[in-house]
């Protein structure tokens, strides 16, 4: 059984974004059907910062989730970060969505003259955080002794409003991130790079299941689809930012909700991303497919 589709925004807060433009940005988000408005973490690109970012567009909306795409684990110590976002889970009347990551590459630990470790320690530091994160959701104090993660008795406060804990976003390519986000996550996103090949990607969503086992129907399964631009919407898609430029299919709403409806069927993708630039040109598809 499908989830039902959703889809979020994922904007990177950086310039020419004001106070009044970002607060508007949400608003507009809701108003149009979005699930979530999402926050990539990359200090040295610049912007916005998440935290503060996502308290301020939580307070100008109601039903809009608000998250991480996603916390570089890395970067903050999970006691820190657990704390973080059980705030910003109380503040937004629980609708944060927690999203984590290993890191973006060895250029950003080095721009900011922090060590990168391997990417298997990179998921054994992350599989922690999971576990000091779900266990000071719950408990009023906490003991914890990890390889790489040490914390004596710390007060589980603020205890987040969803309970047992915010809802888990993992995202990754590779086969330890992927079973580490099929056995923990509620909700996996599996990076795919574009025009990959179907056997490929069924690969990825079998390391998923792995991880998983038996509550792997319980997963949602999520991608972006930056690449997806809608022919007879009334405003134009711009390109995604940064990086290197995600190649377009233009498709009219019609065709786009074909495609779409089709990559759920086949590989179970139903929360589906795109970036801000998208978010009027887009319209159309939410207004079609959300909940459905």
């Amino acid at each position: 059984m499908s989830h039902p589709f959703r889809f979020g925004v994922v904007s990177m807060g950086t310039p020419p974004h004001t106070r009044s433009s970002w607060l508007d940005q949400a608003r507009r988000c809701e108003d149009l059907g979005y699930s979530s408005l999402l926050m990539p973490d990359v200090p040295s690109v610049g912007g916005l910062a998440p935290f503060s970012a996502l308290t301020m567009a939580a307070a100008v909306t109601t039903t809009l989730r608000i998250g991480s795409f996603v916390f570089n684990n890395e970067l903050r110590h999970p006691l820190l970060l657990a704390r973080e976002a059980a705030t910003l889970d109380v503040f937004s009347n629980g609708r944060l969505e927690l999203g984590l990551g290993v890191g973006y590459g060895p250029q950003e630990s080095q721009k900011m003259g922090l060590p990168f470790a391997s990417g298997g320690e990179r998921v054994q530091h992350l599989q922690e955080t999971i576990d000091i994160i779900k266990q000071i959701s719950t408990k009023e104090r906490v003991t914890y002794t990890g390889k790489y993660y040490t914390i004596k008795d710390v007060a589980g406060t603020p205890a987040p409003v969803q309970q047992p804990h915010p809802p888990i976003l993992l995202a990754g390519a590779g086969e330890r991130i992927l079973k580490l986000a099929g056995r923990e996550a509620d909700i996996v996103e599996v990076a795919i790079m574009f025009q990959e090949s179907n056997t490929s990607i069924e690969q990825k969503l079998k390391w998923v299941k792995e991880g998983a086992q038996e509550r792997f129907p319980a997963r949602e399964l999520s991608k972006t689809v930056y690449y997806l631009h809608i022919t007879d919407s009334k405003q134009k898609a711009t390109a995604a930012p940064g990086g290197p430029q995600v190649p377009v299919q233009e498709m009219s709403t019609q065709q786009a909700i074909e495609h779409l409806l089709a990559l759920r069927e086949q590989y179970g993708f139903s929360y589906l991303k795109v970036h801000e630039g998208q978010i009027e040109n887009f319209a159309p598809i939410v207004a079609r497919l959300h909940g459905r």
